[in-house]
C-alpha cells in the first residue's frame, strides 16, 4: 500500500512528465529516476504505517467486541438490554475497522 500526499502526487507526477519528454529524445536525467523512486519509498513506508495503524485499530475493536459480549452475557436482566445495544455499538465499530482495512490492502 502507498499512501502519496498531494504534494508528493504533483512531484512525482511532475516528474514523470519531464522524464517522458526526456525519454523521447533519449537521454533521461538519472537523477528523475532517483527522485522518482525516493518519493515511491516514502509513500510506501507511510502507507505500511498506516496499514499497521488500521490492524491495531481493528484488533481493538474485536477486543472491545468480546468485553462487550461477555459483559452482556453477564449482566443482570434488568441491564441487559443496555449491554445488548452496546454491543451492537461495537459490533458497528469493527465492521467499519474491517472495510477500512480491507479497502487499503486492495
Amino acid at each position: 500500500m502507498e499512501s502519496y500526499t498531494p504534494a508528493e502526487k504533483r512531484e512525482r507526477n511532475r516528474l514523470f512528465r519531464k522524464g517522458a519528454r526526456q525519454a523521447l529524445a533519449d537521454c533521461v536525467d538519472p537523477r528523475l529516476e532517483h527522485r522518482i523512486q525516493e518519493i515511491d519509498r516514502s509513500a510506501a513506508e507511510r502507507g505500511a504505517r498506516e496499514l499497521q495503524a488500521l490492524h491495531n485499530v481493528q484488533e481493538q475493536a474485536r477486543n472491545d467486541l468480546a468485553r462487550a459480549k461477555a459483559t452482556e452475557r453477564t449482566t443482570p436482566r434488568a441491564e441487559r438490554a443496555a449491554a445488548k445495544q452496546a454491543r451492537k455499538d461495537v459490533e458497528k465499530r469493527v465492521r467499519l475497522a474491517e472495510r477500512a482495512v480491507s479497502r487499503a490492502e486492495s
